[in-house]
């Protein structure tokens, strides 16, 4: 069963028993020979989507019970990990969870990248890079790491220059800028409605969200690269959590079944398996 953000939860067959127990994210591993029910949030799409093939056909012979509850934004999931009302989440990168372990003190640890979803820009106003004109309005997150991800692609439509890793719209230089863009900072899952603004020239959209509006990155200005993309999503759970159990999920999401599921359900590289 899937839930959307905080809903309850319908266990069954083995789990019943357990249902008094929560999430135990600070005991010892779990037994050899118990089912353990691990609580993960994640993005709807992809993340939840992949869950669900993890949950429907391999987490039973891992001995997992997995509960999948559904979030809308960046915040949620991490607030829910770190008071352990979910064991683990997964719908963020590392850039991206480095920055909130920085910034929140989140206990979190990580597993290698899943898989990779192309950022992309996005326009109802250009067909073209090229048509996009001086002073253009651009809509993009007001998350540091994703930012700087979408200046990124930005630079490489050839409409920034010298993008680094600590960029951000405020410290860009005119040489960056050439073309005088201004930006319109906004929630990662609001931007992909301003795609529609006429106010907004070009919107800068995380990959999760070109999946929930039925978008394809063939039909962007310009996406990222696949091939060295270090923004790849991985499973977090909190470091004092040594339950073997999070370890075989891990290893789940790392399958050569799961990225046979992600090839066959997004076939056009929307979602690609991540190393």
């Amino acid at each position: 069963m899937i839930t959307t953000r905080r809903g309850l939860f319908a266990l069954t067959g083995a789990t019943a028993a357990m249902a008094m127990m929560g999430c135990s994210g600070s005991t010892a591993s779990d037994a050899s020979d118990a089912v353990t029910r691990l609580k993960v949030g994640a993005s709807p799409v992809p993340h939840a989507r992949i869950l669900g093939f993890v949950k429907d056909q391999l987490a039973a012979a891992a001995k997992i019970d997995l509960q999948i509850i559904e979030y809308d934004d960046y915040v949620q999931p991490n607030e829910a990990l770190a008071s352990k009302e979910l064991d683990a989440n997964y719908f963020q990168h590392v850039p991206y969870l480095e920055n909130q372990i920085a910034e929140r003190k989140y206990a979190f640890t990580h597993g290698s990248g899943i898989h990779i979803e192309p950022y992309a820009a996005f326009s109802k106003k250009h067909r073209a890079v090229t048509d996009i004109p001086q002073g253009a309005t651009v809509a993009i997150t007001n998350d540091a790491s994703n930012q700087a991800r979408g200046l990124k692609v930005l630079e490489m439509a050839g409409l920034l220059k010298g993008v680094t890793a600590s960029s951000n719209v405020l410290n860009l230089t005119a040489d960056q800028n050439p073309k005088g863009l201004r930006f319109l900072e906004n929630q990662p899952e609001v931007i992909v409605q301003q795609i529609d603004d006429p106010k907004v020239d070009v919107a800068m959209v995380n990959g999760n969200f070109i999946l929930s509006a039925g978008l394809s990155t063939r039909d962007a200005l310009a996406a990222e690269k696949v091939e060295a993309n270090p923004y790849a999503n991985v499973l977090a759970w909190r470091t004092d959590d040594n339950r073997s159990a999070l370890a075989r999920l891990d290893e789940l999401l790392h399958s050569r079944d799961v990225a046979d599921f992600i090839r066959r359900t997004w076939p056009s590289g929307e979602v690609t398996p991540g190393a």
